[in-house]
């Protein structure tokens, strides 16, 4: 563990262990656990199960301490919601006021626990704050569940010599951040004024939009062609059902305006892999 950091090894389905740690009293919670959206898909009662129940549980204990406190107590929690809440049709750009509308039961579940937030900050339990986030590319690691676990894959994997499979039209947009540009969303977040938001606890965050096409110019651009000979063609169809319900583009204004940074390009993107989390 790092120095000063202390780890609890537990499941937040477990409600008597996240009484337990909720009774500690941190002054800032990060949701971020999660099944991810293929397996939602795929999983319903899961899904259900881990992404939507537990967020009520956290809540109500958390709740349970601001009134132990006499209303002393009341922490900023921040939690990692997903532009998957968004469903189309979509013309042009997100808008902030543009309607939550998710076509996958992983985004159902986020905006459900994105109300849940709002209104128990609302009433003055907690102080929350639900981001948005984009896809997080180019993740270090191995493929998981997730249904745009692609997007990281047909980088990741090349650069480690591997082969990778794009299961969707190279056309497909999308809208990116890397793990360093989320990571300082959510300590941003963490600092934020109240007043600020004005009410509106959910917040579309910045981002780069690009096709399946423009990541793989990029990967050529940025590291060479031996690379981008190793992704290979495999259309799933789920995958691109799944992919093809998500937003592809944000004019994020009120994050922008409130601090929030993006990455300034894909290149960009895929040069902190390399510099952060490339292992050779």
């Amino acid at each position: 563990a790092l120095a000063g950091v202390q780890n609890i090894r537990g499941s937040l389905t477990d409600e008597a262990a996240l009484r337990q740690l909720c009774a500690q009293r941190p002054d800032v919670v990060f949701h971020l656990a999660s099944i991810v959206s293929g397996e939602a898909e795929e999983n319903f009662d899961k899904g259900w199960d881990i992404n939507m129940f537990p967020t009520w549980t956290l809540l109500q204990a958390l709740r349970a301490e601001h009134l132990a406190s006499k209303g002393v107590y009341v922490p900023r929690v921040i939690f990692t919601s997903s532009i998957a809440v968004f469903g189309g049709p979509f013309e042009g750009e997100i808008s902030d006021t543009f309607l939550s509308a998710p076509q996958t039961s992983y985004g159902s579940q986020k905006a459900i626990c994105e109300l849940m937030l709002s209104d128990f900050s609302r009433k003055g339990f907690v102080d929350g704050l639900s981001l948005r986030l984009p896809t997080i590319c180019v993740r270090p690691g191995k493929p998981n569940l997730a249904a745009s676990s692609f997007f990281s894959g047909i980088i990741r994997e090349p650069i480690n010599g591997e082969t990778a499979y794009l299961p969707v039209d190279d056309q497909v947009q999308h809208w990116f951040a890397s793990p360093k540009a989320a990571a300082a969303f959510l300590t941003h977040a963490a600092t934020l004024e109240s007043a600020a938001l004005m009410g509106r606890r959910a917040l579309n965050l910045p981002g780069v939009s690009c096709t399946v096409a423009e990541q793989i110019e990029s990967l050529r651009r940025v590291v060479g062609q031996k690379a981008v000979d190793l992704i290979i063609s495999r259309p799933d169809p789920l995958v691109e059902r799944i992919v093809s319900g998500w937003p592809r583009a944000f004019d994020p204004k009120r994050a922008i305006a409130l601090g929030f940074c993006a990455d300034v390009d894909f290149d960009a993107i895929i040069q902190t892999y390399l510099d952060e989390d490339f292992r050779p």
